[in-house]
């Protein structure tokens, strides 16, 4: 035999032996592609059509004008917004993007009274005020050297928004207190079925926080690395500014991994873990998916940050 003929044969069984295993991959491959992705595509797309009909019915869904940009109270000088009872969400629907466990279930909230809530979150300015007046336990927060005045207050853990609540309700013979998360979660709407008081987009012409991480599809913006002044951006629908971003809000409610346990009144949670509570609302370092209405984190009481903030709120009789 020749060597031509040994090196015909010697190729013809180096290819055949790199041809047995596409053959194989070949036939075992429809089981991969018609199972697992087709299902998981089916859901993918039945989650954006039920978030592209909660956004019409949200456009198609008037604010309620009594809610509109009422002025209660001024406290000290702290400009006040009458919300009218009313009805809402607390948490987020299944199909809500970047949504988290501690969210579950979505309940709906039944507010049957009316209250006030601060149109802005407490400044330096107010703080400063209490601090004057011997009251705040002589807590002086650092403004990390970004300046006071209208600036949110910053650096404050829950027990130092109570000894602020406490100096505030001396002065004024009032109830003025923390709102609560169902609450908050009603006034950071503002009437609208979606993940923000502005609706399914978040951007940084609406809010102060890291613009570069926007939610969903809205248009990145500029990182601010610090807080702004109150009442920079627009309000919502309720007259009140800065729900979303700036500084995260503390809110009255003890830690609870879901919300089961909720009343659907609008009180807040004095169950569960009560050595932590809960903030809303993100703030100038977070992303945009942090800053919806039914995200949610928590902090245990005596903990303080250069993104924690308060704002205030009362019941009205």
């Amino acid at each position: 035999m020749s060597i031509f003929n040994l090196r015909s044969i010697g190729l013809s069984l180096l290819f055949a032996g790199f041809a047995a295993p596409p053959i194989a991959l070949a036939q075992s491959a429809p089981q991969v592609v018609d199972s697992y992705p087709k299902q998981k595509l089916k859901e993918r797309m039945k989650l954006r059509e039920m978030e592209r009909e909660a956004a019409a019915r949200a456009l198609a869904t008037p604010t309620p004008k009594e809610n509109i940009v009422r002025i209660g109270s001024t406290p000290m000088g702290i400009e006040m917004v009458v919300i009218n009872p009313g009805s809402g969400k607390l948490g987020s629907p299944a199909f809500e993007q970047k949504r988290q466990r501690f969210e579950n279930p979505m309940r709906e909230t039944a507010i049957q009274y009316p209250f006030e809530v601060s149109k802005y979150e407490i400044t330096f300015d107010d703080w400063n005020k209490c601090l004057a007046d011997g009251g705040c336990a002589g807590h002086k927060p650092d403004d990390k050297g970004w300046g006071r005045g209208k600036r949110p207050v910053i650096n404050i853990s829950y027990d130092d928004t109570q000894n602020f609540i406490s100096w505030l309700n001396r002065k004024t013979g009032e109830t003025y207190r923390l709102l609560s998360e169902a609450e908050w979660e009603y006034v950071a709407r503002a009437g609208q079925d979606a993940p923000f008081g502005t609706g399914y987009e978040m951007t940084a012409a609406l809010a102060n926080f890291d613009g570069k991480a926007p939610y969903g599809s809205s248009q990145t913006g500029p990182y601010r690395r610090k807080t702004e002044p109150v009442g920079k951006y627009p309000p919502n629908a309720f007259g009140v500014h800065d729900m979303h971003g700036n500084v995260y809000e503390w809110v009255e409610d003890c830690w609870n991994a879901d919300h089961s346990g909720s009343r659907g009144d609008g009180s807040p949670r004095t169950d569960g873990d009560c050595k932590y509570r809960v903030m809303k609302g993100g703030s100038w370092v977070t992303h945009g998916y942090q800053m919806r209405a039914a995200a949610r984190v928590r902090y245990v009481t005596d903990y303080r940050y250069d993104d924690y903030g308060l704002r205030l709120a009362r019941t009205l009789n």
